[in-house]
């Protein structure tokens, strides 16, 4: 999940909506293993040779499972503790039923995926010297650590048992950051032509973020502009959802859609599209995506959204052919080489698993789409190996919003799958029943798993 800085309105939306998503974070200090113990677990916290630090917890009846958390982005600049669980209501019960608990912060801030991975392992293997060699190594984590979660039993796969990436970036890097494109470039097309927005090799990304939050600004005061929003959010499959205690609007309702759309673009997505993508691009040494080959007549006709583009386009007395004709006819991004194979080294998947998991995912998503598990579905069935994988959905707005009940059912159903060799029940009515029963505690919003099965994602890599 996110941890982002609030210098800006839009930043300080992000931290608002990690603060729904994750709850509080562990600090850790201290240079080297140290260890506290009062009346709770033993807390073992250090720093690695790179300077990332660890957060280590066994309970005193350990069951012998270690479950290793990755966490999400951290923008720069912001604090970077060592984070071993999600939320602490999830850690708690975890600890309580005898799990220990590890993770570490990262090296670097940012797209820090080539610091995770092996911050990570290095974490496996200071639990090993101070605790003991676990009998089962249980990977999980949230957003960009959910892909460092599939990134981890892919390179090590013989260190873990089974993996759970929740709200996981499991399309690919070089996907998710081509779909991301897409988007911002009908954002500088069709809303700012004259403004010198910057969609690839940003060279001031606070003055781009600014400027792109001006033309989002403006368009949103009229129909037409409002249309154009909703075209830029159908590109990158940006639901009309926005809030996780608001429902859902009418399919028909288009106003209610374009208005959740345009909160995703202003608050959450545009300062990955238009400033962050900085940070990647200064780490992978050039622009790592590109929009050679897209048909972007045929990427709108396959978007969840694309009835209620034609109908906003209908309505505001805008020509959506003509717009779609000019992404068309926009000169085509091409990338630099070498940091499109920086960006497949961390990370895209070759879905060769060798273990159980279970992804896990709201519906509503507007950062971390829900069509990246359909991506990475693919990828794990092309490689013969789906009889491993399962996928479980919330019916929810906001990225990685999971009640901390939800949570505890969807680990509850990848150990049983651990114990047995088998998938137990996992129904939308089954994953509800194991989180209700849980208590009001863990059930800060009603379960809401749903059957629900995803469309393709847009923008493979090929």
């Amino acid at each position: 999940m996110l941890r982002l800085r609030a210098a800006k309105r839009s930043r300080t939306a992000i931290a608002k909506l990690t603060a729904i998503a994750l709850g509080l974070g562990f600090a850790v200090v201290g240079l080297g293993p140290s260890q506290a113990r009062a009346g709770g677990p033993e807390t073992l916290t250090g720093t690695f040779a790179d300077g990332a630090t660890y957060l280590i917890q066994v309970p005193a009846d350990w069951n012998g499972t270690l479950v290793l958390y990755s966490h999400g982005y951290v923008t720069p600049g912001s604090a970077n503790p060592a984070t071993d669980v999600g939320d602490p209501v999830t850690g708690q019960w975890l600890l309580d039923n005898g799990y220990a608990l590890a993770g570490s912060s990262y090296a670097t801030t940012g797209w820090a995926v080539q610091q995770a991975i092996p911050d990570q392992l290095e974490t496996l293997n200071t639990f090993d010297s101070l605790v003991g060699k676990p009998h089962r190594t249980i990977a999980w984590g949230h957003s960009l650590g959910g892909m460092i979660t599939a990134g981890l039993i892919q390179v090590a796969p013989d260190l873990f048992t089974a993996a759970l990436p929740m709200c996981g970036v499991v399309a690919g890097g070089v996907q998710t950051w081509n779909l991301a494109l897409d988007s911002a470039l009908a954002v500088q097309q069709l809303l700012g032509p004259t403004s010198g927005l910057q969609i690839v090799n940003i060279t001031d990304p606070t003055d781009n973020l600014t400027l792109s939050e001006e033309l989002f600004a403006a368009a949103q005061t009229t129909p037409q502009g409002q249309a154009r929003i909703a075209l830029a959010s159908a590109l990158g499959d940006i639901p009309g959802w926005f809030d996780p205690s608001s429902p859902e609007p009418a399919p028909t309702d288009y106003a209610a859609q374009e208005a959740n759309q345009d909160l995703w673009e202003t608050e959450i997505d545009g300062p990955f599209a238009f400033d962050l993508r900085a940070e990647l691009e200064a780490r992978a040494g050039g622009n790592p995506s590109w929009t050679g080959g897209v048909d972007f007549w045929q990427q709108l006709q396959e978007s969840p959204d694309y009835n209620e583009v034609k109908a906003l386009y209908h309505a505001a007395g805008l020509s959506l052919s003509a717009d779609v004709a000019t992404l068309n006819a926009a000169p085509r991004i091409t990338p630099d080489p070498s940091a499109v194979a920086y960006l497949k080294h961390y990370i895209v998947f070759n879905g060769d698993i060798s273990q159980p998991v279970l992804t896990l995912h709201t519906t509503g998503d507007g950062l971390v789409v829900n069509e990246d598990e359909a991506q990475y579905k693919l990828t794990v069935d092309a490689a013969g190996k789906g009889s491993l994988l399962r996928q479980v959905f919330v019916s929810r707005a906001g990225h990685c919003t999971f009640t901390p009940a939800e949570t505890i059912a969807a680990f509850k159903a990848l150990i049983h799958r651990v114990n047995t060799g088998h998938w137990g029940n996992l129904s939308p009515g089954a994953l509800n029943a194991v989180a209700s029963a849980l208590g009001p505690a863990y059930n800060t919003m009603p379960a809401a798993y749903v059957r629900f099965t995803p469309l393709r994602f847009q923008r493979p890599a090929n």
